[in-house]
């Protein structure tokens, strides 16, 4: 009966006499305070702390980071083309595109009686050997040195996976706490994307790429420390003999689930609507640094773009999250998809300089740009982030929706490789950007072209459910048992579809 009422009112007696305590400014500044412990009270602290390491630290100052350095590093230091870079940038990306793979593997495959702990620490030596070796090694080749930036990127991507899958079972457990911990991921992830912007360009000025490279190794070691310090239960009676049919089970629920017409319109509109619209941020920053075309930004100036810019994609989610998040998934994504491709032509006014002839400076009118694709991109994001959720069938939430984030991803890699085609065909290189606008013209055109296809998403409004009630019901139960299910947080989230 106890645990019962602290699952209704999961903030507690004590959070309501603690608000009522604290008034004014101080009591604004407590309020995440409060919020913070009450999530550590109800899920363990190291569950919060490796939601903060993982979206905060690693993904957010790091993603950052790593994002600033690698532009550089492939401007300055490799020396490849504005057109290759974006390619690379895709190949670098592939791990995020097996997503379902690594959810696979957490789910149904445990080492020494753990299912999460131990891909944690994998991941973090993966990203410490990748970035230490882009950081130690001042020739190494191009080749090498995509496999030690993919190899890094696979380490972000387990980390991701794994903490999603914590993040899945801990909203089963505590459904009254599932938006609050979105909100935890979110905001972790936004504030250190902010911090790494800030502080991007300084350090690649004062250390290089290079050394930005070296400085990952923290993140990457704070993973390791995650894997450690999780409080997961130990699983004594895991079998490996299940794992195979595990696998096998998964496999059938999302293949059902994927044949669905209810599932397959909508994963196809996703795919396209960002495959279409094309990423040439390779051309723009190249251009951005051009001592003769371009502003000729310094890299303090860079990193300070991007970080104001990043407040355009907060006030993204904030905007859709207080005013957009009740409208039809259609007629939202109609108005996000125009607003996007109408948005772009900003850049186009940048390139030809007719801001100049306006009497907008360049930097002024750049963070106006950033932050308003930052801003349109995210809204176009959510909608689609939360008819994701819709798709995926109970028993299998966290592996299938990974398997959706993999179809955005391939999206983006096919936007990425497409820019980079583009950029290529209109022989735009390190010195050379006649032809830019051009491309920007391109990008906005195509990014207009997946409104045609909006009959692929259902006209559901994000309250009401999307799956028929057979493919919601088709996994049974869970396929692998444990000994104490009372505290268990984290157990497998794959069903047996056959009931086994």
């Amino acid at each position: 009966m106890q645990e019962e009422e602290n699952q209704e009112d999961p903030y507690g007696e004590s959070m309501v006499e603690e608000s009522e305590s604290t008034k004014g400014f101080w009591g604004c500044f407590c309020i995440p305070i409060h919020w913070f412990r009450m999530l550590s009270r109800e899920m363990h602290w190291s569950f919060v702390f490796g939601v903060v390491v993982v979206y905060g630290i690693s993904q957010g100052l790091g993603g950052a980071l790593a994002g600033v350095g690698t532009k550089y590093y492939m401007k300055d230091v490799q020396k490849v083309q504005p057109s290759e870079a974006q390619v690379y940038a895709g190949i670098t990306s592939i791990p995020w595109i097996v997503k379902p793979i690594w959810g696979l593997l957490t789910d149904v495959l445990p080492f020494f009686g753990y299912r999460r702990r131990p891909y944690f620490i994998f991941a973090g030596f993966l990203g410490v050997i990748a970035m230490l070796l882009l950081s130690l090694h001042e020739n190494l080749h191009l080749v090498l040195a995509l496999l030690a930036l993919t190899a890094g990127s696979a380490g972000a991507a387990i980390a991701d996976v794994t903490i999603d899958a914590c993040v899945a079972q801990n909203s089963i457990s505590h459904p009254l706490l599932a938006t609050d911990m979105q909100s935890l991921c979110a905001s972790s992830h936004s504030v250190g994307a902010l911090v790494g912007f800030f502080i991007s360009g300084i350090f690649v000025h004062l250390i290089g790429p290079m050394g930005v490279f070296g400085l990952m190794t923290i993140p990457a070691g704070l993973i390791i420390l995650v894997g450690f310090l999780l409080d997961e239960p130990r699983m004594h009676d895991s079998s490996y003999r299940q794992v195979k049919q595990n696998f096998v089970d998964a496999g059938k629920a999302m293949w059902k689930t994927l044949r669905s017409e209810d599932v397959w319109k909508p994963c196809l509109y996703m795919y396209l609507s960002i495959a279409l619209s094309l990423n040439i941020p390779e051309g723009m920053f190249y251009w951005y640094t051009d001592s003769k075309n371009g502003p000729s930004f310094s890299q303090e100036s860079i990193g300070f773009i991007y970080s104001i810019s990043s407040v355009g994609a907060l006030l993204g989610a904030i905007l859709y999250q207080y005013a957009l998040k009740d409208y039809a998934f259609r007629d939202l994504l109609f108005w996000t998809q125009l607003f996007f491709g109408l948005s772009g032509m900003l850049d186009m006014i940048l390139v030809l300089r007719w801001n100049i002839k306006f009497g907008i400076p360049d930097y002024f009118f750049v963070v106006i740009v950033e932050s308003i694709a930052q801003m349109t991109n995210r809204l176009k994001w959510m909608p689609m982030l939360v008819l994701s959720s819709k798709l995926c069938p109970s028993g299998i939430e966290g592996t299938f929706f990974a398997l959706l984030m993999s179809i955005d991803n391939v999206g983006v890699l096919s936007a990425s490789w497409g820019g980079g085609f583009v950029l290529h065909i209109l022989n735009i290189t390190r010195t050379r950007f006649d032809n830019l606008w051009l491309a920007i013209l391109i990008r906005n055109i195509l990014r207009i072209t997946p409104i045609a296809l909006l009959f692929l998403v259902p006209r559901a409004d994000p309250n009401s459910s999307i799956l028929p009630s057979e493919t919601m019901d088709s996994p049974s139960r869970v396929a692998i048992d444990t000994s104490d299910t009372k505290n268990v947080e984290l157990v497998s989230l794959v069903h047996s579809v056959d009931g086994k």
